[in-house]
């Protein structure tokens, strides 16, 4: 749709364009109302009661693992135990429940709005039908698959990460300790830096207030005759509209962000005290403070450049790093350079100029049932191993080998086409250009583009493919990767083998920090079922409709003997969390 041109063109676009919005604005609001105290009182309830069931379980495991964990140093248990723990879990109820009222609230109001002005927009048949019908109760199945996420987050995340605390430290004796020395320092910068630099910046913010109400009203309302910006799409323009009328309260609450941000800006004087062990270099980052957030205010208001405010170098070495708006031209350069290259070598190659997290996602999930159905017709995935998975035991094939397995085998293809990135599939290439933006994908993708460099620097053959493949499938478990090469010949050097175990604990390692993703368990979780009703269709198997509870986990007797029975599992899983803490 191309935005008119002209002003008369403009003025009676808009005129004929007002009533249908208006209408369709109603027509959501009207949804919005009656479904919001449904999806808050459900969400609320869901959550509340996951949270509240679960937190004696999470005092008493949280304790018991950082007391008994060999990676925590003395000092480092003393302050957890004592100051940092009873704040985080006497906390985490009302920030929970809170949260969970709050949320409800919005996405019952705001949900049934986007779904109205969604069901306009074209490829969909009988759009007034859809107008009224779509956001109901779609809103609310969504909703019972967001508590469903919590639960999964507070039960099984929280057991993986608390799982991580349980095993060995690492083989040279290394554990994490606090310097207590610096501590007393740190907390003088800590509160120097609060009270200076919190009444500073909320001035400076208050300063600016006004410049950017202005200007921000100014560009809404030149997109809103124009029909451009983020007035051109239709399901856009309910909440552009919305933004020009509370316009003074987002530049209230921008402001507002800024007065509590400083406050951490200034505490963070202690962090650099204590990173630098030098009382001195924190009162230097109480100085520089004011003139960071000064130049980045001017970068996001469109400001002159710089600031005037004195920048003292706070840091030991010194950090060569460019203003923000410096480093925003050299990332679209860089963008653009990466994807004309992308293009130049294969044009068949679809690049997408920003993946979606879900996307991410789908492409794994997709992957995973298709090479799950192959695996499981060639005998490699066996019904004991879906059952694992399901029925709330480790199930480390399918929840940790299946995903490795796939990711493993995207690096091969990318090897295999010389890609810059990593091949998501044939036609859709994942580059550091094109990432999603989360911090959470940067995590996990630059080390997987190290491995990627790492396997073809190996240059390996098809059979030893196969022998990595197995290795990362089955978790490096020696009988199950022997009996899946009877009469095939393995890597015969000790020294290959070694590499491709080691390669294979880490893909293991970033696999496992993947799989607690939100959303995560609950999307493969539908995977799993399908893959079990296909083995069960298979074998003429019945399936199994009553599980085990998965609360004897937590307080079993191999769970509280993880630590001196040190069985082949734990150190395996030990040496995945070391891999991913170092490619990370």
């Amino acid at each position: 749709m191309e935005p008119p041109t002209g002003f008369w063109a403009s003025v009676w676009n808009l005129v004929c364009f007002l009533p249908f919005f208006i209408g369709l604005w109603l027509l959501g609001n009207i949804k919005g109302v009656i479904l919001c105290p449904l999806i808050c009182l459900i969400m609320t309830i869901g959550n509340s009661a996951i949270i509240c069931g679960l937190w004696p379980i999470h005092c008493i495991w949280t304790y018991y693992c950082v007391v008994r964990s060999e990676k925590l140093g003395p000092a480092l248990k003393f302050v957890a135990c004592t100051c940092l723990l009873p704040l985080v879990l006497i906390l985490w109820p009302l920030v929970g429940i809170v949260g969970s009222v709050i949320g409800g609230a919005a996405y019952g109001f705001f949900a049934p709005i986007f779904a109205t002005f969604e069901a306009v927009e074209g490829g969909k048949e009988y759009k007034l039908f859809h107008c009224f019908i779509d956001g109901t109760w779609t809103t609310i199945t969504k909703t019972f698959d967001i508590v469903k996420d919590v639960k999964n987050e507070c039960y099984d995340t929280y057991l993986s990460v608390m799982d991580d605390l349980l095993q060995p430290k690492d083989p040279d004796g290394n554990y994490y300790d606090i310097r207590l020395e610096y501590l007393p320092g740190a907390i003088v910068a800590m509160v120097l830096g609060v009270i200076v630099d919190t009444p500073v910046i909320s001035a400076i913010a208050v300063c600016k207030g006004p410049y950017m109400l202005f200007k921000g009203w100014n560009r809404l309302l030149h997109d809103l005759i124009g029909r451009e910006g983020p007035f051109l799409e239709t399901i856009c323009v309910p909440f552009a509209g919305l933004a020009i009328i509370l316009w003074p309260l987002a530049v209230a609450g921008a402001v507002l962000a800024s007065v509590l941000a400083s406050f951490f800006l200034g505490a963070y004087a202690g962090l650099i005290t204590y990173q630098e062990s030098s009382f001195l270099f924190g009162l230097r980052y109480i100085v520089a403070a004011v003139s960071l957030y000064d130049e980045y205010s001017n970068d996001i208001l469109d400001m002159k450049d710089g600031s005037f405010f004195p920048r003292p170098q706070y840091r030991k070495k010194a950090e060569l790093k460019p203003s923000s708006r410096t480093i925003l031209h050299s990332n679209s350069l860089t963008k653009t350079n990466s994807l004309t290259k992308t293009l130049s070598r294969a044009i068949s190659l679809k690049n997408i100029p920003e993946f979606k997290p879900f996307e991410l996602l789908d492409g794994l999930f997709k992957e995973c049932h298709q090479l799950g159905e192959s695996l499981i017709s060639e005998g490699l995935i066996t019904h004991e191993d879906i059952q694992e998975a399901k029925f709330g035991k480790r199930g480390r094939v399918i929840r940790i080998g299946l995903p490795a397995y796939c990711l493993l085998q995207a690096l091969f293809r990318s090897v295999k086409h010389n890609s810059s990135g990593i091949l998501i599939s044939e036609d859709t290439e994942l580059t550091t250009s094109n990432k999603p933006k989360e911090q959470f994908f940067e995590w996990f993708l630059n080390p997987l583009l190290v491995i990627k460099e790492q396997i073809k620097a190996e240059n390996l053959s098809v059979s030893e493919e196969d022998y990595f493949g197995k290795l990362v499938l089955f978790n490096g478990d020696p009988t199950r990767v022997e009996k899946s090469f009877i009469g095939r010949r393995v890597p015969e050097s000790d020294r290959k083998r070694a590499e491709l175990h080691a390669l294979a604990r880490r893909l293991q390692g970033i696999t496992k920090f993947i799989t607690r993703f939100p959303t995560y368990k609950r999307r493969f979780d539908v995977i799993l079922n399908t893959l079990s009703d296909e083995l069960a269709e298979k074998h003429g198997a019945s399936k199994i409709i009553r599980s085990k509870s998965a609360f004897p986990r937590i307080l079993s007797l191999r769970s509280f003997n993880c630590q001196t029975s040190k069985s082949n599992d734990s150190e395996q899983e030990s040496e995945h969390t070391r891999d991913l803490e170092i490619s990370l």
